[in-house]
């Protein structure tokens, strides 16, 4: 027990993350230096990371729980948009002077429900203390059949282009947050809040999107902007339609009292849904996996080489006119 009282690195370690690695043989129990693991046979590895710090990402009194379920959501909808199961992940915290293990307690256990949710499990990481706010990184290992990853550079012209759920939730949700939107319904700021504290990976959807999509992306940064990075990474250009894109009552209620709220809602990122392409064939496989999954998958526009440079994105109103978007996206630096 360290001099203040709280657990010492490796007393923390045993009370609030070894529980959560005893599902993988290869953790080792967090006992030693690193992790031994064994993909499954004809399986490839898809790694991603993913860092949160306190004032950056999430609000500095954000409740723990929702901090977890940020954390690992972000790390799997990047794994959902190559179409992989989630297997293992690694956790380094950077801890501040003033953390608390009230605070550890809750966060450790809402990762234990996330675990058992989505079927994943802690096999190593890191502590240290900081001198700065808490940082939070961690690295989701998942698996894929060999050759079948979903890649954003796999879209053709002629491509439709589909997006899950609905779109720009989050991004009114921080807004609501930090500002508060005049003349919105609690109900309404509610479900906005919801969708910025506790993103909802769309694991299922990733891996039986195989053999119906050509290309994906998560919507992490914004709709246009990973529009943008899918187009770029296929050489093509692309076209969304703006009276197509999927809203909630609560973005159209949020909208309603005031139009520029469009703009945030195409640009302002953390939906964490899926965008994907598929050609036109594909359509009624389409429909079909929303119906069997209950998701709403909507058809927003499509791809061109035609018209406009590679990563291009051109948002069109309901007369095919061009829109002129005063932003495009979140841009990390």
């Amino acid at each position: 027990m360290a001099a203040d009282g709280k657990p010492d690195e490796f007393e923390m370690i045993a009370r609030f993350f070894a529980p959560l690695a005893k599902g993988e043989a290869g953790a080792l129990g967090l006992g030693d230096d690193a992790a031994v693991l064994s993909p499954p046979p004809n399986r490839e590895l898809v790694v991603t990371a993913d860092s949160l710090t306190s004032g950056v990402h999430f609000p500095i009194d954000e409740n723990p729980r929702d901090v977890a379920t940020r954390l690992i959501g972000v790390n799997l909808s990047d794994l959902a948009a190559m179409g992989a199961d989630p297997w293992v992940y690694t956790l380094a915290l950077a801890l501040p002077e003033d953390w608390e293990p009230d605070w550890m307690e809750a966060f450790s256990d809402e990762l234990n429900t996330l675990q058992e949710r989505f079927g994943l499990h802690l096999v190593g990481g890191d502590t240290t203390a900081t001198p700065g706010p808490m940082m939070l990184t961690l690295t989701a290992l998942g698996t894929v059949a060999k050759g079948e990853a979903l890649r954003r550079g796999g879209a053709e012209s002629g491509d439709r282009i589909f997006v899950s759920g609905t779109i720009g939730d989050a991004a009114l949700g921080l807004m609501v947050l930090k500002q508060g939107i005049e003349g919105l319904e609690e109900k309404h700021a509610d479900v906005l809040l919801s969708r910025f504290h506790r993103p909802s990976p769309r694991v299922v959807l990733g891996r039986r999107l195989n053999g119906l999509a050509t290309a994906a992306v998560d919507v992490s940064d914004g709709l246009i902007a990973d529009m943008g990075h899918l187009a770029r990474e296929s050489g093509l250009a692309a076209e969304l339609l703006s009276a197509r894109i999927p809203l909630s009552d609560a973005a159209k209620a949020a909208i309603s009292l005031d139009s520029g709220l469009m703009d945030m809602v195409l640009a302002g990122g953390d939906d964490y849904e899926l965008l994907f392409t598929a050609p036109q064939e594909a359509a009624a496989g389409i429909a079909s996996l929303a119906a069997e999954l209950d998701l709403t998958l909507s058809e927003i526009g499509s791809i061109s080489d035609g018209k406009g440079k590679p990563g291009e994105v051109r948002v069109l109103d309901e007369n095919g006119q061009a829109l002129a978007m005063s932003k495009k996206g979140y841009r990390h630096f």
